[in-house]
């Protein structure tokens, strides 16, 4: 009985130790919807070129609370026809980069600000680091993905379902890069 008693007490250091991550609040901090080319895009074929962005950002708050924003902007593009009999074209020697971009218009724009105030207790600042940049983003996501696919269908255009997002991974690469950013500086 009283290993059990022990062995309970070495469990409770360790998670102690890895510290704890507690989700306090999750909210909505900004959103923005556009549709420029409203109501012409609605009588355009429905073939984006669409560009993400996304960005987090962790603020400290009084007593081991941290204010995390995930940041995800939507920007969708649509290709117009060319111009037709009557229009006018491109004239003879014009940048044809230029020419491409009055053909592209925007159809769509989403900002999706998404926040949560976390309680982060017991960890490093190694630990803390990756918490805030991956834990509580992937925390955030899916309330991102679903806002965003939302307002698309409320905007009465085809729904955007972001594909799942590996903060690991964009983190590790982060890190990879500051530290060779620093290797080549010293």
């Amino acid at each position: 009985m009283a290993d059990n008693a022990a062995g309970s007490s070495a469990g409770q250091d360790t998670a102690r130790s890895a510290g704890r991550v507690h989700v306090e609040r999750i909210y909505l901090k900004d959103l923005s919807f556009e549709s420029p080319m409203a109501p012409e895009v609605f009588g355009v074929p429905w073939r984006p070129t669409v560009q993400l962005d996304l960005n987090t950002a962790a603020k400290p708050m009084p007593n081991s609370r941290f204010e995390v924003v995930l940041t995800v902007t939507l920007r969708a593009t649509l290709e117009t026809p060319a111009a037709g009999a009557g229009e006018a074209a491109t004239p003879a020697g014009a940048d044809e980069g230029a020419a491409a971009e009055k053909n592209e218009r925007v159809g769509l724009i989403i900002e999706v600000q998404q926040a949560g105030v976390f309680l982060v207790e017991g960890m490093d600042e190694g630990a803390l680091r990756h918490v805030l940049a991956v834990a509580c983003p992937d925390i955030l996501f899916p309330y991102v993905r679903e806002a965003v696919d939302n307002l698309a269908v409320r905007g009465t255009l085809p729904p955007f379902m972001l594909t799942p997002v590996d903060f690991a991974a964009h983190y590790a690469e982060a890190m990879r890069r500051r530290s060779e950013e620093a290797q080549r500086l010293n």
